[in-house]
């Protein structure tokens, strides 16, 4: 489901942002269907412009993203990415509001974006950045099918007409991770599969 902010947005918006920064889509059918249930979208995060270019690569969904949460306190911008789905998260500390807010979107049918670093991981590898354990907690607690997806930037530096790549995996089944609910460390372990896949689509993007 698309409010109509975003949906008019997505129309004005997503093709000059395909074009200035040369956006390539690699298995665009993977994005699931609204009928195809709630999915969480989880990438890899090294600029500020991330989230920019998954919704520009997107066709079919909306997604509700969590976002820093001093975003929410610049004027006008504020008001802008909450129109557009965002809502905020405190990094830092655990955000019982935020991870509650999270599982009623996907409860909801929603699509729900994450990038499990928690903060961008600037000009480096994503397989040297640390991850956080949010998204196999609400994965956890919804039952939520996972869409992997990988952004590529050479020397993950944006630049405008610099080639921009967006991979998106198959998506992966809650069952796939065999989580069990009475194991220590299953939201770390579900979250650290998850993120091995978004940079395994990323260096099969590299190589193809």
């Amino acid at each position: 489901m698309k409010s109509v902010f975003y949906t008019v947005i997505h129309f004005l918006l997503a093709l000059p942002a395909r074009l200035i920064f040369r956006i390539r889509t690699v298995g665009r059918k993977n994005e699931p269907r609204r009928a195809e249930g709630p999915y969480i979208l989880c990438a890899n995060h090294q600029t500020v412009l991330d989230i920019v270019f998954l919704c520009a690569a997107l066709r079919r969904q909306q997604p509700h993203v969590m976002a820093k949460a001093e975003l929410f306190r610049v004027p006008v911008l504020g008001w802008l990415v909450r129109k557009l789905g965002a809502f905020p998260v405190s990094r830092g500390k655990g955000d019982v509001g935020a991870v509650k807010h999270s599982i009623q979107l996907l409860k909801g049918g929603r699509c729900l974006g994450i990038f499990p670093q928690g903060t961008r991981c600037p000009d480096r590898d994503p397989r040297d950045c640390r991850i956080k354990n949010g998204v196999g907690m609400i994965a956890a607690h919804t039952g939520a099918q996972i869409l992997p997806a990988h952004i590529h930037v050479k020397n993950y530096h944006w630049k405008f007409f610099r080639r921009v790549t967006v991979t998106f995996g198959e998506p992966i089944p809650f069952e796939h991770f065999g989580y069990d609910p009475d194991a220590a460390g299953e939201y770390a372990r579900i979250s650290a599969a998850i993120f091995e896949e978004i940079c395994r689509l990323g260096e099969e993007s590299r190589d193809a």
